[in-house]
C-alpha cells in the first residue's frame, strides 16, 4: 500500500506543475496540442486525487455492511479514473484537435516574444520548454511507477508488463503507471508538433498533434476500464497460482480430497480462498481443527495474496 502511494503522489505532483505550465504555453501561442496537453495534466491531476481517496478508503476497518473491508474501493476509483480519462481528457483533446485540423489553414499559431533578462525570448521556446519539462517530470514519475510494478513482477514471477497488466490487483499502481506512460508518450508528440509547425510554418502538424493525443487518452482509457471490470466483477488468483494452492490443500496428509476450490479478490493484492475439504474420517474432532491451522499457514506463506482462508470440513 505505501508504494502505491508513493507512486501516486510522484504522479499528483508532476501533472499539477506540469498542468500549470502547459496552460501558460497554451495562453501565450494559442497552440492545439499544448490546450489538449493541458486537458491531459489537468485530468491526471485529478484523477491522482480520485486514487487517493480510494487508497484512504480502502484503509477502513471491516463493518457489518462490508465483513470483508473496503479494499474494493481501489476498484471503484480507478474504474472512474478510466472514465474521466476516457470523457475529459481524451475527448476534449480529439475534439479540439479535430476543430483545428479543420481550421489549421485559417489560423496561425502565435510567435510573438516575451522580455526576459536582457533580451526577448520567442513564445515557440516557452513550449519548447514547458514540454520538455513535462517529459522530465513524467519520466520521473514513470520511473517509480515502474520500480513498484517491476518490484510485483519479480515477486509473483510474471513474465513482464503485459502479463502484469492482466493479473496485478495493484490497480492504483496500474493506473499511475499508465497514465505516466501516456503522459509522457503525449508531451512528446505535442514537442513534435510545435516543431514542425514551427519550422514549416503550417499550423496541420500542431492540429493532428492535438487529435492523436486524444486517440491515445481514449485507447488507453479503454484498456484501463476493462482491466479494472474484471476486478469489480470478482477475479479469481490467476489458475496456475490456484493448482499450486490445490496442491497444497490436497497434499496434505490428513486431506483425502478438496472440493469448491475457489478465490476471489476483495481488495489490491488481497485474495480470499475458499475450499470444501475431506479430511481421514479416522481424525478426532480436535485433530481436524489443528490441520485446517496448518493448512492455512502453509496457503498464506505460499502466497502473500491470500489473506482470508475459510475451509469447511466435510462429513
Amino acid at each position: 500500500m505505501a508504494g502505491s502511494t508513493g507512486v501516486v503522489l510522484a504522479a499528483l505532483v508532476a501533472n499539477g506543475a506540469i498542468a500549470i505550465l502547459k496552460f501558460i504555453g497554451f495562453l501565450l501561442t494559442g497552440s492545439p496540442s499544448m490546450l489538449s496537453e493541458t486537458y491531459h495534466s489537468i485530468s491526471d491531476t485529478g484523477n491522482q486525487v480520485f486514487l487517493l481517496i480510494g487508497i484512504r478508503y480502502s484503509d477502513k476497518s471491516a463493518s457489518r455492511e462490508h465483513p470483508f473491508g473496503y479494499g474494493k474501493a481501489q476498484f471503484f476509483y480507478a474504474f472512474l479514473v478510466s472514465v474521466l480519462l476516457f470523457g475529459i481528457a481524451g475527448w476534449e483533446s480529439l475534439r479540439h484537435g479535430i476543430h483545428a485540423i479543420r481550421t489549421a489553414g485559417q489560423t496561425e499559431i502565435s510567435t510573438f516574444t516575451v522580455p526576459v533578462v536582457g533580451a526577448e525570448l520567442e513564445t515557440f521556446w516557452l513550449n519548447v520548454a514547458v514540454l520538455s519539462a513535462a517529459i522530465v517530470f513524467e519520466t520521473w514519475a514513470l520511473a517509480k511507477a515502474n520500480a513498484e510494478l517491476q518490484s510485483q513482477i519479480d515477486q509473483f514471477g510474471w513474465s513482464g508488463i503485459r502479463e502484469a497488466f492482466g493479473k496485478t490487483s495493484d490497480v492504483t499502481t496500474l493506473t499511475a503507471f499508465t497514465e505516466d506512460a501516456i503522459a509522457l508518450g503525449g508531451a512528446g508528440i505535442a514537442l513534435i508538433g510545435v516543431v514542425l509547425t514551427r519550422y514549416t510554418g503550417d499550423g496541420i502538424y500542431d492540429a493532428i498533434s492535438a487529435g492523436v493525443i486524444g486517440l491515445l487518452l481514449m485507447g488507453f482509457a479503454l484498456a484501463l476500464a476493462w482491466e479494472n471490470k474484471r476486478l469489480l466483477l470478482g477475479e479469481s488468483l490467476p489458475e496456475d497460482v490456484e493448482r499450486e494452492l490445490q496442491n497444497i490443500v490436497t497434499s496434505h496428509p490428513s486431506v483425502v480430497h478438496a472440493d469448491q476450490f475457489r478465490t476471489v479478490f476483495f481488495g489490491p493484492q488481497k485474495a480470499m480462498l475458499t475450499a470444501q475439504v475431506s479430511f481421514d474420517p479416522s481424525l478426532a474432532t480436535g485433530d481436524i481443527d489443528d490441520s485446517i491451522s496448518e493448512i492455512e499457514r502453509k496457503l498464506e506463506e505460499a502466497d502473500s495474496r491470500v489473506s482470508l482462508v475459510y475451509i469447511e470440513p466435510e462429513l
